[in-house]
């Protein structure tokens, strides 16, 4: 693993976080990929998932840069698909990866996005091993005002995490949430109850499997980012056995955690992630708790004093309604129809002894009606 020379770095330092792989699935050329033509100019490959592949593409009415996500038509396309949508399309928040559009090719889902440049929060601490805290802090700022403003909206993410938070190219880099896949509005959906997301973030209530607040299991994982960036590990993975599944869930479940002496953590931050790592997510801090904490509020941006109102009211509306991206999605998950063969031009011979074959008697009829026409034969009706 690269750490930036000079940097100390915590001994067990991120075991489970070494660089990925990129997966062998991105290996689409320009020609191969079915996408709006019209609207959309190709730039290059940016990754791939199970989902499919992620590109790069320049919107010629615009020249903005977008991602865009495009799944295969058919099973893919499912109703959590069609949620991550609804949900996405409806926030429109500074610190949340804007929505744009989806469309629909002969063969694919397109899921067109803004592009955040700066890449992953996770490639970030990976080559810096850990973050100054005020660093830590400043990007602390901006999760908890995107996801204050998704909380009050009335949707849980339910996987926040390192690879779930972008950055884009400004400078200081402004942090965008991403990837509302395992998200649930409360005015449409059930309660949690499900286990999803990834472990290193699951809150206690939600390793058990039982019905849970969405909003306090992301206070959890906003915890365990805040950990990460300022430890450079984990919080409940055992520094002597951090492969050991065992002891993981045995210390989330207790919320048992430490600081390693290597890493300097001030007494405010100490208490802030002591509020948090609450068992008990009744007595856990909430997103208003948090902001109205001394830390929190040390060196908070102006922009983010009002959570991030008046950035938002900049933010252009989205064209799709509803109604139309659920009208879209619901073609997607039809797979798409293999083109007729090529059409054989064939002797009026050929076309008789075929449809001969087939039993088309009609056909027959009419072949022998037009030899009839022209005198070559006597033979009668077919019956």
């Amino acid at each position: 693993m690269s750490v930036h020379p000079g940097v100390p770095v915590y001994a067990p330092h991120l075991c489970a976080l070494e660089p990925r792989a990129h997966s062998s699935q991105g290996t689409s050329t320009s020609a191969q990929v079915d996408y709006d033509r019209s609207r959309y100019e190709l730039v290059k490959e940016l990754g791939a998932g199970s989902f499919g592949v992620a590109w790069l593409m320049k919107d010629r009415r615009t020249g903005e840069l977008v991602a865009c996500k495009l799944i295969e038509r058919g099973d893919r396309i499912d109703k959590n698909v069609e949620r991550e949508l609804v949900n996405h399309r409806w926030l429109r928040h500074p610190n949340i990866v804007r929505f744009h559009e989806v469309f629909l090719t002969a063969t694919h889902l397109g899921i067109v996005m803004e592009y955040a440049a700066g890449g992953e929060l996770f490639e970030r601490i990976i080559e810096a091993g850990r973050l100054p805290e005020a660093e830590a802090r400043f990007f602390f700022q901006q999760l908890i005002s995107g996801i204050a403003y998704c909380h009050k909206e009335g949707v849980c993410h339910r996987d926040l995490k390192l690879d779930n938070t972008l950055l884009d190219g400004s400078t200081p880099p402004r942090l965008k949430i991403c990837d509302f896949g395992f998200s649930k509005s409360e005015w449409f959906d059930s309660q949690p109850k499900s286990m999803v997301g990834t472990r290193n973030y699951f809150a206690p209530e939600v390793m058990i499997r039982k019905q849970y607040d969405g909003k306090r299991a992301d206070m959890w994982s906003c915890g365990v980012l805040l950990y990460v960036m300022i430890v450079g590990s984990y919080p409940f993975e055992d520094p002597k056995d951090p492969g050991n599944f065992r002891r993981f869930v045995q210390r989330t479940i207790r919320a048992a955690y430490t600081f390693p002496p290597e890493v300097l953590v001030s007494a405010e931050c100490r208490d802030l992630i002591s509020r948090i790592f609450q068992a008990d997510p009744n007595k856990r801090a909430t997103v208003e708790d948090i902001r109205r904490h001394p830390w929190f509020l040390r060196d908070l941006p102006p922009e983010l004093a009002d959570g991030g109102r008046a950035a938002r009211a900049a933010l252009p509306p989205v064209s799709q309604s509803v109604e139309e991206l659920k009208s879209i999605v619901a073609s997607a998950r039809y797979a798409p129809v293999p083109p007729p063969p090529p059409q054989q031009h064939l002797s009026a011979a050929e076309r008789y002894e075929d449809a001969g074959e087939a039993g088309d008697d009609d056909f027959m009829q009419a072949e022998l009606d037009k030899l009839d026409q022209m005198g070559l034969t006597d033979h009668g009706r077919v019956d």
